[in-house]
């Protein structure tokens, strides 16, 4: 992990991932896709929607359609009680 991923997650950046389905220039009956992941905040995505945008001035291809993902790696730590006993010898 570099020290600018670290930093973000301690702002509250999540890692998003996007699955970016498009249609290709050359021949438009064809989807395909491009993944993409970075730090950004949900449930605004300003960082994906800057690329998005970047998308539709400087790439040719058409959007078809983008499905999100996004987790918080940095959080509470969870704990539960467990029932049981472990006999040691």
């Amino acid at each position: 992990m570099t020290d600018r991923a670290l930093i973000a997650q301690l702002g509250g950046y999540g890692l998003t991932t996007a699955e970016i389905h498009y249609y290709r220039p050359d021949a438009p009956s064809l989807l395909q896709l491009f993944v993409w992941q970075e730090y950004d905040l949900a449930p605004d995505f300003p960082v994906l929607f800057d690329f998005l945008d970047f998308w539709g001035r400087e790439i040719k291809a058409a959007l078809h359609s983008v499905r999100i993902a996004h987790d918080q790696l940095i959080r509470p730590a969870v704990w539960r009680a467990v029932d049981g006993i472990i006999p040691l010898q």
